[in-house]
């Protein structure tokens, strides 16, 4: 009997550490893609992207920030490949705004088996930013950069206090102080292929974006034929809505893998 009474204590104790531990893996990401990179826009850094990364890593994703020089199209997209290269195994690659001609381009990687767009541009072949948005409003948060002698353009925090409404002023100021110049030369860039043509994608629209025309962001997720999921959010709902905007990724990340594998039957 004794023997029998310690079994069973052994088995409560094993129960009990079942349940305790149960927590810790479910912290693990669900089943398919545990690689995200981050593609920041003009007018950044990866710390845009500093309240998004900490909830993806809390569900066990690895998580890379592209840090770009925005010193040409070109040079976005190496720094791009340099971090797709460091990272082993399938990638989901996220691009905000400028962003989102950077993973057009660097997204034809085989590593990238599905692309997130964020108040993105996501040009076809022969397309630029610039032609782009002609069809749509000028943005006011755009409407008058600084451009220096090398061509480098920078926005005021009046600019960055519309690039980014829905934030507290303390906040896009901080966007402003930390803002990455961009070569103005960029914008006329032109896509070598576009990844969203044969990977699935997801776009987050933003519908009060004063950065780039809500309904170019509209055309854009349905030219792609993506995933899309709207949010009430300015440019930077990465900083604005970081739990919605993770959640699209983690949704990619869940469901990439099959969405690419039915394309390819």
């Amino acid at each position: 009997m004794s023997f029998v009474r310690n079994s069973m204590l052994s088995l409560a104790t094993a129960a009990i550490l079942v349940s305790a531990l149960a927590p810790i893996v479910g912290a693990a990401p669900a089943p398919g893609v545990k690689n995200i990179v981050l593609v920041h826009g003009a007018f950044a850094d990866g710390s845009s992207w500093s309240k998004v990364i900490p909830l993806l890593q809390s569900k066990g994703y690895n998580v890379t920030a592209v840090q770009m020089p925005l010193t040409g199209f070109t040079d976005d997209v190496a720094a791009t490949q340099r971090a797709l290269a460091r990272v082993s195994g399938p990638v989901i690659l996220v691009g905000h705004s400028w962003g989102g001609v950077v993973i057009t381009e660097a997204g034809l990687d085989p590593k990238v088996v599905g692309l997130v767009y964020v108040a993105a541009f996501a040009p076809d072949q022969g397309e630029t930013v610039g032609e782009l948005g002609k069809p749509y409003p000028q943005p006011p948060a755009l409407a008058s950069p600084s451009v220096d002698q090398k061509g480098f353009l920078t926005l005021s925090v009046d600019a960055f206090k519309k690039f980014g409404s829905d934030l507290p002023e303390n906040e896009a100021a901080v966007a402003c102080a930390t803002q990455g110049p961009i070569s103005g030369a960029a914008f006329g860039a032109q896509v070598s292929g576009a990844a969203w043509k044969t990977k699935p994608s997801w776009y987050i629209v933003s519908t009060i974006d004063q950065a780039i025309a809500p309904d170019e962001e509209r055309f854009f997720a349905k030219r792609m034929k993506a995933t899309t999921t709207e949010l009430k959010a300015s440019h930077v709902s990465m900083l604005s809505q970081p739990k919605a905007v993770a959640g699209v990724i983690m949704d990619a990340a869940t469901k990439a893998q099959t969405a690419t594998a039915g394309t390819e039957q």
